[in-house]
């Protein structure tokens, strides 16, 4: 059964929560002074609540590099986007920020988890696919006992 689990075989936001406790435990992953007051787009009124939560969007978009290959800064800062609200008139979607999703995509390069991908955008490299499969793995051990 361990053998053959995957990303795709466990929850999302399992993998996530377990995949950030990864990243802040190795230490590895570099986090910029800024992180501490940044929002997350230009939709947001305040910074994120969760004082991790730049490991928590770090494996997200690790996750999707994973599922969807060839992803671009753009892509994800359009997936990470949400609803602006622009008072009584109706909302509309705004773009997530461009420079965290840019940041992150550096900060996981430089750890060989992602490589630039030949038709562009980025990639998951095998090194980053073995990691994310062992914590897939674990999740799914820890889902089965409980």
């Amino acid at each position: 059964m361990a053998g053959g689990i995957t990303v795709k075989d466990v929850s999302a936001q399992a993998l996530i929560k377990a995949y950030a406790a990864h990243l802040k435990k190795s230490g590895k992953l570099e986090v910029p002074a800024w992180t501490e007051y940044a929002k997350t787009g230009n939709y947001k009124e305040l910074c994120p609540q969760d004082a991790d939560w730049y490991y928590i969007r770090a494996a997200s978009i690790a996750r999707h590099i994973y599922l969807h290959g060839g992803v671009g800064v753009g892509a994800l800062a359009r997936r990470q986007g949400g609803a602006k609200r622009r008072g009584s008139r109706p909302n509309h979607h705004a773009d997530g920020s461009t420079n965290i999703a840019r940041k992150i995509l550096q900060g996981l390069g430089k750890l060989g988890l992602v490589e630039k991908h030949t038709d562009g955008g980025r990639k998951i490299t095998s090194a980053g696919q073995r990691d994310l499969d062992r914590i897939s793995v674990q999740v799914a051990k820890a889902q089965a006992s409980a």
